[in-house]
């Protein structure tokens, strides 16, 4: 029956994968391999999934040869591959772990577990479900790594079935790919994975965007391809003519690097010359030096785009050179050079050290202990210390799923940061008294400000003073999970000292007016018993939470008054349990949960819109400011004082957002934006016309839309008007 397969390149085909596929590929790296384990893996499969089908109609069963498939072309171990077969059995209830523990072994039955727990999760946000799920993932990747490698192989082929799913399953299964296994993909150093992913992801959150440009591409492809065939020519003659033996490919550039190209340096896809990119294998690591030699002199060099990741490797251990040269027909051309040891490395990533002996698999040390998994150490101390979901995967997705730069201290050592990290972020890395006492930095010898973003070979020096205290300031700029943890640390211990003698001069100006004491108070009954009704541990607890304002007075007092004095100083409670804010015109309530008679207010930095993934933060004495979820003003403030908030979809009012559109400086392009709006049922409140460069048009409008489906339906029609190629929500 015909099917749809993922094949290596991350190209389909319309041959369905069969079992001697998998049992040829793995005898290709295996030559002793288990055949009958493999059999009745595949057996057991079609035997439990008989007569099931998938969205597509398709026999069920394809879906775990093509996961098998993939494991396979990644050169995992044979429990690996069987994993892949069998390895949602467990999930959909169809077997025991006992039953494949007796029929495939230990490991297999480990896997499949680790495997059906990350599945296996239910959230009661986006934000919670995303961190969540990758705690869950990273507790499994501890125990075995080999669980994530089949994770990411189970998403990719699932991924080919989403255009069949609800578009607000398609979007949630796409960001979620987008957010965590494209990165993850990369962070293990499975670039062919991750580059699918992104394209996938790519596809059903930006579908207008990538379908036109997918087009665009499409109608380039024969004049590409001659390119490509006769920059290989060149390469491989001028080889040939220094005596060098190498294996030269090119290829396309795959669609979402294409985009972010054109984001980055803000150009329509006509003006992205380096469509193809160029790899030369060669045979040893004084070859790749020498090719670099050959290329540079055929060929002008760009200044600024030589890399050396041999030299100064990836924090997946990823090697190669690379540099972007003036090519053929004076077009720029992007080329990679590295061994065939290291080009391994870079496809299969982690896969690729894996050794294989008596039909047992163990990482190598090289690779498990000083590069690969270093990384992974970081991930479960975090995930220990970070309670809070939105910091976590910000923390996640800055320090282990970014580029790296690497940087020197004075005395030479080498320290790689993320990408974008500050001298605050290096001084950290060095030790934590040296962050708390920073007072400057020297980069490459002058004084910079504490902000500048450091670039791979600086030398940072790093000015200290024993007066010195960290600042809440920092927080806007310190990028890595350590130096905020110290920072906020610092600051958290500050402030509670602060909140509890203000909760301890707010509770005795209010006990004062009832005729009670504090200190008495404070030792009495009541007061013990309220501390336990009110959730917390200690006295202290309770004076720092009236100071913060997460508890009122009215909640404590009401608590310690005599009996007769307690019905007239109860709090008021409004019958629904929701905060109303005061009378707007433009305002929508929202569900406040674990809080009671609070007054809200919307944060002007991010304007969110009901159905945007919210957050609460408690002000002193101004209620709450409710933020977007991805707010980066509340990624720096203090987790204890954020509350979970929820949109009351019950009331329908217009709320007003701003919007970018971009698009190329055409006569009546303006005429058709207004009117796709209009059209849309959205007010335009104000617009801002410019024009750069002479042919691009950038409009600032704000608008009035009931919720974020309307935004979506804006968008929508905007992206329909021709000449319009990016449209985008603006946050202050």
């Amino acid at each position: 029956m015909p099917s749809i397969c993922l094949n290596f390149s991350g190209e389909k085909s319309g041959t369905m994968i069969r079992l001697n596929d998998i049992l040829e590929e793995v005898r290709t790296y295996n030559a002793d391999i288990d055949c009958e384990l493999l059999e009745k893996a595949y057996v057991f499969s079609a035997k439990v999934h008989k007569g099931e089908e998938n969205l597509a109609g398709e026999p069920y069963l394809n879906h775990p040869l093509e996961v098998g498939y993939l494991l396979a072309r990644l050169k995992m171990d044979v429990e690996t591959v069987v994993t892949g077969l069998v390895h949602d059995t467990l999930e959909e209830n169809l077997t025991d772990r006992q039953t494949l523990k007796s029929l495939f072994g230990d490991v297999v039955a480990e896997l499949v577990d680790g495997v059906t727990q990350i599945g296996r999760m239910s959230f009661r946000n986006v934000a919670e479900r995303q961190a969540e799920n990758f705690r869950k993932m990273l507790l499994a990747t501890a125990r075995d790594i080999r669980v994530v490698i089949v994770k990411l192989a189970d998403r990719l082929d699932n991924m080919r079935l989403l255009p069949r799913q609800p578009e607000a399953v398609r979007r949630q299964v796409a960001q979620e790919t987008f957010d965590i296994y494209a990165p993850l993909a990369n962070r293990l150093g499975i670039s062919w994975i991750k580059c699918d992913l992104e394209d996938y992801s790519f596809r059903f959150l930006m579908p207008e965007v990538y379908y036109e440009l997918a087009s665009r591409v499409a109608k380039k492809k024969r004049e590409r391809d001659e390119y490509i065939d006769e920059a290989k020519r060149k390469i491989e003659q001028k080889l040939a003519e220094h005596g060098l033996v190498g294996k030269v490919t090119g290829r396309a550039k795959h669609l979402y690097s294409i985009y972010l190209k054109m984001e980055r340096q803000g150009i329509d896809f006509d003006q992205v010359y380096d469509l193809a990119a160029f790899r030369i294998i060669v045979r040893e690591l004084s070859e790749c030096y020498a090719v670099l030699g050959i290329i540079h002199s055929t060929w002008k060099p760009i200044p600024g785009r030589f890399k050396d990741y041999i030299a100064m490797p990836k924090a997946n251990m990823y090697q190669s050179l690379h540099t972007t040269v003036i090519g053929p027909y004076g077009e720029r051309m992007e080329v990679q050079i590295r061994t065939e040891q290291m080009h391994r490395v870079a496809e299969e990533g982690i896969a690729a050290h894996w050794m294989y002996k008596e039909g047992r698999v163990a990482a190598s040390a090289a690779a498990g202990e000083s590069g690969q998994l270093a990384w992974l150490r970081k991930l479960l101390e975090w995930q220990q210390e970070l309670t809070d979901s939105r910091e976590f995967m910000r923390s996640v997705k800055f320090d282990l799923l970014s580029d790296s730069v690497f940087v020197f201290t004075p005395t030479g050592e080498v320290k790689e940061l993320p990408k974008g990290s500050t001298p605050i972020d290096f001084a950290y890395s060095v030790h934590s008294q040296l962050g708390d006492h920073c007072t400057g930095a020297k980069v490459d010898g002058r004084l910079v400000p504490l902000r500048t973003e450091l670039v791979n070979g600086n030398i940072v020096e790093i000015v200290s003073s024993t007066n010195q205290k960290p600042s809440k300031d920092w927080l806007n700029f310190a990028k890595t999970t350590k130096a905020r943890n110290k920072i906020r640390q610092w600051i958290k211990t500050e402030e509670r000292g602060k909140s509890i003698e203000i909760g301890k001069e707010l509770l005795e100006k209010e006990l004062r007016r009832h005729g009670m004491a504090l200190k008495k108070t404070l030792m009495g009954e009541p007061f013990q018993k309220a501390i336990h009704e009110l959730g917390f541990k200690g006295e202290e607890d309770v004076l720092a939470a009236l100071g913060y304002g997460k508890v009122t007075l009215g909640q404590i007092v009401s608590r310690v008054l005599p009996e007769e004095e307690r019905a007239e100083a109860a709090p008021s409670l409004p019958p629904t349990g929701i905060a109303k804010p005061r009378p707007t015109p433009s305002s929508s309530a929202i569900r406040i949960h674990g809080l009671d008679n609070v007054l809200f207010r919307f944060a002007k930095c991010c304007n969110p819109l009901p159905g945007d993934s919210a957050i609460g933060f408690i002000t002193r004495g101004r209620g709450i400011t409710v933020h977007t979820a991805d707010c980066p003003h509340i990624a720096e403030e203090d987790p204890e004082r954020c509350v979970e908030v929820t949109w009351d979809q019950k009331e329908n009012a217009n709320r007003s957002v701003k919007i970018r559109v971009l698009c190329h400086d055409r006569k009546g392009v303006l005429a058709a934006i207004t009117g796709a709006i209009t059209d849309s049922e959205a007010n335009i409140v104000s617009a801002t016309i410019t024009s750069r460069n002479g042919d691009q048009g950038i409009n600032l409008f704000e608008i009035e839309v009931n919720d974020l489906n309307h935004l979506n339906k804006v968008f929508n029609a905007l992206m329909r008007v021709k000449d319009v190629y990016k449209v985008e929500r603006v946050r202050s």
